[in-house]
């Protein structure tokens, strides 16, 4: 169990519209959701600054970005939600998944501009900035709204995974696991 008890419903007008909007149909809202809906404040302003619409990056550039963020980070959780329900529709097969996790940016299985997104990741969890190097692959492939998307992702997925582990949140039954 999570160190802080979901919420159960009834939930708050707001919050349960939110949930509807964002789960998929015949899925229980997220664990994760459910904890945040505790504090209507911080569910309503992590939502605000969701990043799981349509943006500059690409469906597949974008899972990439969070699987090898939430990866990095340990977030067993948030990756494993992320693999479960955009794995299939990215394709990535067994090869991509599991180098989300483990592997260098310049894995085999990745394109030139897949290995600049994966080195982007790296360097900010790493180091907490982007290398000369790295920058310059980026911008060989991206234009400035992707490549500001791609740091928010970072960030924001930064945050989710703090509180994944910080909550101590179980994993949910059908999400994917980390590979062994």
């Amino acid at each position: 169990m999570s160190r802080i008890a979901p919420a159960a419903p009834p939930y708050e007008p707001a919050i349960d519209e939110a949930l509807r909007r964002i789960m998929p149909p015949g899925i229980e809202p997220l664990v994760l959701f459910r904890t945040m809906a505790k504090s209507p404040r911080v569910f309503t302003k992590m939502f605000a600054g969701g990043l799981l619409d349509k943006g500059p990056l690409s469906l597949r550039h974008r899972e990439i970005v969070i699987e090898r963020t939430t990866a990095r980070l340990g977030a067993e959780y948030e990756w494993g939600v992320h693999v479960a329900l955009f794995a299939a529709k990215v394709r990535f097969g067994e090869e991509e998944i599991a180098a989300t996790v483990a592997g260098p940016a310049d894995a085999p299985c990745w394109s030139a501009e897949e290995q600049a997104l994966l080195a982007m990741v790296d360097d900010l969890v790493d180091r907490r900035t982007i290398a000369d190097g790295t920058w310059t692959a980026l911008s060989a492939h991206f234009d400035d709204a992707q490549i500001l998307e791609a740091i928010a992702l970072v960030g924001y997925y930064h945050t989710v995974s703090f509180l994944c582990r910080g909550l101590d949140l179980p994993l949910e039954a059908w999400s994917a696991r980390f590979p062994a």
